[in-house]
């Protein structure tokens, strides 16, 4: 396939999990690739490996004037800008009394600033160019609440509402702005959690396809989003959570009831 000959993709969070897989899935469709990410090490490696069709600037995106700067360097280095990919974020554990503001304030910047941050440096290079597409990460915690992810929660409910403004702020421009929701997603975001054999069997037992997600899942939804084959699709939250959030949360009746 090659949906995405000629065009350019800026993704942040690039360096590994679901943003790594983006951009091996955009630079397989024939897409070029700007990647960003504070990991400069892993950036750089992963744009080796997918040779002229990627480069690698550094970037902060808690810093407005670093998500700014990795904007131009994808526009100079490769003439235009297409696609952006939104997908810095980081986690953090803990119930409202007991976390600490710095680290409440640092999952906003990294999860939700940088997603205005990205759309304000990105939206007038589309417009110029035409129009094209934005996807942010949200997740399903944007669509509900999780023990102890407050922020994390705050933050992606921010995400999945700004998407929503952002399509319809700028549809007339011919930018999409799409959000994908992942479940539980074998990264190293979720390495904490997944390190645990409780948390595994438990999300095994509550996820319908009986597995946690694998981060090339949600790049296909990505490229999807980003793709003319979603050329009507605008605000919307792709959900990739392997059937999770289709539960109501109460017991598995046919399990218990051995049915």
């Amino acid at each position: 396939m090659a949906r995405f000959d000629g065009k350019v993709a800026l993704i942040t969070g690039a360096a590994s999990g679901i943003g790594a897989a983006a951009a091996r899935r955009f630079a397989a469709e024939g897409a070029k690739v700007m990647l960003g990410d504070v990991d400069a090490d892993g950036g750089r490696a992963l744009a080796a490996k997918l040779g002229a069709a990627a480069a690698f600037e550094p970037v902060d995106v808690r810093r407005l004037e670093q998500v700014e700067a990795v904007t131009e360097a994808a526009v100079k280095h490769f003439g235009r800008l297409d696609i952006v990919f939104n997908n810095a974020g980081i986690g953090a554990y803990g119930a409202t009394p007991d976390l600490d503001p710095e680290l409440w304030r640092a999952v906003l910047e990294v999860d939700l600033f940088s997603i205005f941050y990205g759309c304000r440096a990105a939206i007038p290079h589309l417009r110029a160019g035409g129009g094209g597409a934005i996807v942010n990460t949200a997740s399903i915690s944007g669509l509900g609440g999780d023990y102890g992810l407050g922020a994390y929660n705050a933050a992606k409910g921010g995400v999945v509402n700004y998407t929503r403004t952002l399509a319809i702020d700028h549809a007339r421009d011919k930018i999409r702005v799409n959000a994908v929701c992942p479940g539980p997603i074998d990264t190293p975001l979720a390495g904490p959690l997944l390190a645990n054999p409780k948390i595994v069997d438990s999300y095994n037992q509550v996820i319908p396809m009986g597995r946690v997600g694998r981060a090339e899942e949600v790049a296909a939804a990505v490229a999807f989003l980003a793709s003319d084959d979603a050329a009507y699709i605008t605000g919307t939250m792709l959900v990739v959570d392997g059937g999770l959030t289709a539960a109501t949360g109460q017991p598995n009746f046919t399990r218990l009831l051995g049915a």
